[in-house]
């Protein structure tokens, strides 16, 4: 499943440069996640790096963006193929 900050977010700054994936980006209000580049840092790290930065812990599962460890890594894999095009 892709994240999701919600509105308690401050706008620290924090969780936008740990993304391996440049998936978060400043919104409207708050930063937000794009779905399809969220890999939850699968093939990168062992846990998501913004949930392990956020000092409000204001990042939770996005249940709209549902996927599967598997499909997870495939994003990743996809991403990568990308970055070395």
């Amino acid at each position: 499943m892709a994240l999701k900050i919600t509105e308690q977010c401050v706008n620290c700054d924090v969780c936008e440069p740990v993304c391996p994936n440049q998936a978060i980006a400043m919104g409207a209000v708050v930063y937000e996640i794009a779905p399809q580049r969220c890999t939850e840092c699968v093939g990168h790290f062992d846990a998501p790096q913004c949930i392990e930065v956020c000092p409000v812990e204001c990042i939770f599962i996005d249940l709209a963006h549902a996927e599967t460890p598997e499909q997870l890594l495939a994003k990743y894999r996809e991403l990568t193929a990308e970055d070395k095009k």
